[in-house]
């Protein structure tokens, strides 16, 4: 009798492309890491900037982006529904954030689409009046994945100047909307990123290698993510990101041994900018800040203190 091999295979195909999977990990005993002020946890704030980079018919697309409030869509013409909820967010929406931020003196990362800050210049200019860390997000908002080796070299390259020029500083840190196979690879070959952060697989840094150099990974998570909001597995208000929110980091202030943590929230200005949502924000930021071993930093900070604490291999 013949099996078909496939039901019976224990690892992946020696040829496959891209990086080998890791599904061990630290283990059951991760390293002890300290945040700023001793921290146990590590509270990182995303604010995903992307309005204005979007697939639009507007951009010469021939799709309107589907990230949207409601299950609707126009297809083979532009869509100016969903073209205004992205423009709410870039007018007022990333306003509000900025309020809530400023009021709890919270710093953040950005993962800004190039085009995006090139279009409203302001978000840059008050984002690096902040001190915020902008990380690269992609030139536009576009799949990684789809493009050739090449493109996606040429997007990389060209959302680094761009970054630069409108904010006065290059991104070191970098996530993409869906990353390839290759944009590890590209990120280390390009030579000036300190990590990136497309994955999830973890809620600690740690080092990988790509064509034998020690590369940086500092983890996203889409659980406290206020995508959530608008797709199908998500909140039905925003008592429920307030409410996984607060779980997530009561469980990481107490999680069952004494490795520190980072807890990544994801925002995004059409979204959480709006009143009620970004209402829940400030109440779990009011929650948290009232804890001594937690602290709010950028992405590149936790990196940083990562480094120091558990060298580059």
């Amino acid at each position: 009798m013949t099996y078909n091999p496939q039901f019976f295979r224990r690892t992946d195909l020696p040829d496959v492309a891209g990086p080998v999977r890791d599904l061990v990990g630290y283990g059951e005993h991760p390293p002890r890491v300290r945040w700023q002020n001793d921290a146990k946890v590590a509270i990182q704030i995303v604010v995903n900037y992307e309005e204005g980079s979007e697939k639009s018919f507007a951009m010469g697309d021939n799709v309107n982006d589907g990230l949207y409030e409601l299950p609707f869509a126009v297809d083979g013409q532009r869509d100016l529904a969903v073209e205004s909820m992205y423009e709410y967010g870039t007018r007022a929406g990333i306003w509000r954030l900025f309020r809530v931020l400023d009021h709890a003196d919270v710093p953040v990362t950005f993962f800004a689409a190039a085009v995006a800050l090139e279009r409203n210049p302001e978000v840059a200019l008050k984002l690096a009046r902040r001190g915020d860390e902008a990380a690269g997000h992609g030139f536009r908002w576009s799949n990684h994945f789809e493009m050739t080796k090449d493109e996606e070299r040429e997007a990389i390259r060209q959302a680094v100047a761009s970054i630069e020029k409108t904010t006065g500083t290059r991104p070191v840190g970098w996530y993409c909307r869906e990353m390839s196979i290759s944009t590890r690879e590209l990120l280390v070959e390009e030579g000036g990123f300190l990590y990136d952060s497309d994955t999830y697989s973890e809620d600690i840094p740690y080092w990988t290698s790509v064509d034998g150099h020690s590369h940086l990974v500092v983890p996203y998570s889409l659980v406290v993510n206020d995508a959530r909001y608008v797709v199908g597995t998500g909140y039905g208000s925003p008592e429920h990101f307030f409410e996984t929110a607060k779980a997530t980091l009561d469980r990481l202030r107490n999680d069952g041994d004494d490795v520190g943590r980072m807890m990544s929230i994801g925002l995004h200005p059409r979204i959480s900018g709006n009143p009620a949502r970004a209402d829940a924000l400030a109440r779990f930021i009011a929650y948290a800040q009232t804890f001594d071993d937690v602290e709010f930093m950028r992405r590149i900070d936790i990196a940083r203190t990562f480094e120091k604490q558990v060298p580059r291999p």
